[in-house]
């Protein structure tokens, strides 16, 4: 099998020296002839967007004329009127996968430094006659060294691709093609730091003028992770074709097929792997395309031949933890079916608005789609309510241990004594679980809060959900745990079933959650109480009784909440 160059996204150097290659130049074919202007694809991080953005560069770009060696052996190569049109057209290729700056201006500097760079690959234009003196001092001006000293205006920013483009149609006489990689980084930056609005206002009037306005652009191509919604920073282009994770476009260009797969495998030696490759990596599904693999993960674990979450411990998942941590309690209840390894429905729209991403109840579930750690299962879209409802899972076994670390960490890091209630749980210790939960509690309100004034209500539901998470994720190798919203605010209760060889000594819990009714009960052992009468009402041990756990294991314990305060009896 060939080398196996990890992380390298050069298509020129992977080429050049032989290195192991998934053949994707169809995407070249499948692009041109469909003719848009300008194309959007949303994939998730490691899918080969940078690799294909490379590709497309090295086919197109006329630096490359000559270089039909490079794709000599591939399916581009076996037609002549591609080859024919290898290395003839100007290309700009810039990528914004860097700037992620924590402030606005950190981020507009970003930026302009990627222009700043782009412009220094042109500086040959400067020994050609056909430039103005005018024209060649105003590349001369997007200089390191020259911009440290005048202040580069948001205009100048804005126009400068295009001016560029003006340039090389100038030169080549061609217009040019313009590729933009991992577009949404900084939005997503801008978003999770609190300078939205400052950065969108910027990114408009650059899209603009380098996408809309642009008389000297041939096509152009866009890469990112989220569809931004098209008011955000879209609203003055003129229909581009935005292709997402439920497009059948281009659908098998980015990614690895199982066939690519599983060929891989054969080749390395590996074909005993194939199923434990399957469960680990499968998962991803592109428009009606199923059975897409990511290829990061595929090639590290070609690599070395042992089972990890390559892909989901180098995804950036910030704002992902942030929104679940905050999110409310039908979010929690959904990944904890989710957790369980079942499928959610909701309704979705793939257009990501991120001004309002916290309060907009299904907007989680497009982010987490789009991002790739959601598949769906089955869509119905458009009849008869004209909304479109999807039924979603986690899309393999490494993303679920991603999400598993990720909950684990909300408890590690916030230093809750969770481990230490959970301890004196299952020894039954009332008065350390009392002690443990009410520092548990008191933590944890905040840390799942999503509003600036919860009420008594709402603050224990939050907490609850995210509680339960915590303990799925901690007693999974011991427990399986159910939790159920029964009828009536703030009731709910939940279940702890041993498991295994553990399942005939360890204690099997039921634990009960109410809010404190200050009307019908005067102190919290009331509500206590109350909650055993809930326990003994709903007949919770019937279930237990029935899957072999005996009556003298199973305790029952009523949780009573009254603000952040939390009584156990």
């Amino acid at each position: 099998m060939k080398s196996i160059s990890i992380g390298k996204q050069n298509f020129l150097s992977i080429r050049e020296k032989d290195n192991f290659y998934i053949d994707k130049t169809k995407f070249i074919k499948e692009w041109w002839e469909n003719e848009d202007v300008v194309t959007l694809i949303t994939r998730p991080c490691r899918f080969g967007k940078t690799l294909n953005m490379n590709m497309l560069e090295c086919f197109f770009s006329c630096q490359y004329e000559g270089r039909g060696d490079l794709f000599e052996g591939l399916e581009i190569w076996k037609e002549e009127k591609y080859q024919k049109i290898q290395g003839s057209y100007p290309v700009i290729f810039l990528s914004f996968a860097d700037v992620k700056g924590t402030t606005f201006q950190a981020s507009r500097e970003g930026i302009l430094s990627v222009i700043i760079e782009l412009y220094k690959t042109y500086h040959f234009l400067l020994k050609s006659d056909m430039f103005t003196k005018e024209e060649k001092n105003y590349i001369r001006s997007f200089d390191i060294n020259m911009t440290q000293y005048i202040e580069v205006s948001d205009t100048t920013i804005a126009r400068s691709i295009k001016i560029l483009s003006m340039f090389l149609e100038k030169y080549y006489g061609k217009k040019t093609i313009i590729l933009l990689d991992e577009y949404d980084t900084p939005l997503q930056e801008a978003y999770i730091n609190g300078y939205w609005k400052e950065l969108v206002d910027f990114i408009r009037g650059l899209f603009n003028s380098t996408f809309k306005t642009n008389p000297y652009m041939e096509r152009a191509v866009m890469t990112g992770i989220t569809r931004v919604s098209k008011e955000s920073v879209f609203s003055d282009l003129n229909n581009p074709e935005v292709v997402t994770t439920t497009s059948n476009k281009y659908a098998t260009a980015f990614g690895f097929t199982e066939e690519e797969v599983f060929i891989a495998l054969d080749e390395a030696g590996m074909a005993k792997e194939k199923e434990g490759v399957k469960e680990w990596y499968d998962g991803f599904a592109f428009g009606t395309h199923t059975d897409i693999y990511n290829p990061w993960s595929i090639t590290k674990f070609l690599d070395s031949g042992k089972y990890e979450p390559y892909w989901a411990d180098t995804s950036s998942n910030g704002l992902i933890n942030k929104l679940i941590q905050k999110s409310s309690a039908d979010i929690k209840m959904n990944m904890e079916e989710l957790l369980k390894g079942n499928t959610i429905r909701v309704k979705l729209d793939e257009q990501i608005v991120f001004e309002p991403l916290e309060r907009k109840k299904n907007a989680i579930w497009s982010l987490l789609l789009a991002s790739g750690y959601l598949k769906v299962d089955y869509a119905r879209t458009g009849k008869p309510d004209g909304i479109s409802y999807y039924e979603l899972a986690l899309t393999n076994y490494e993303v679920q241990l991603m999400f598993n670390d990720m909950i684990h960490d909300w408890f590690e890091t916030q230093d809750v004594s969770c481990n230490d209630f959970i301890k004196a749980l299952l020894k039954g210790d009332l008065k350390a679980m009392n002690h443990y939960m009410n520092k548990v509690a008191l933590a944890t309100f905040s840390f799942f809060d999503s509003g600036n004034t919860p009420s008594n209500q709402t603050e224990p539901e939050r907490f609850y959900h995210g509680f339960v998470l915590g303990l799925m994720v901690e007693q999974r190798k011991d427990y399986q745990i159910s939790s159920n919203r029964e009828s009536g605010f703030g009731r709910y209760d939940v279940i702890m079933e041993p498991i295994g060889e553990k399942k005939d000594y360890l204690p099997a819990i039921v634990l009960e959650f109410k809010v404190q009714d200050a009307q019908e009960e005067k102190t919290l052992e009331d509500t206590v109480k109350s909650a055993h009468d809930q326990i003994e009402k709903m007949c919770y041990d019937e279930e237990l009784l029935k899957r072999g756990i005996k009556k003298e294991q199973i305790r029952h314990y009523g949780f009573a909440f009254q603000g952040k305060t939390v009584l156990i009896g």
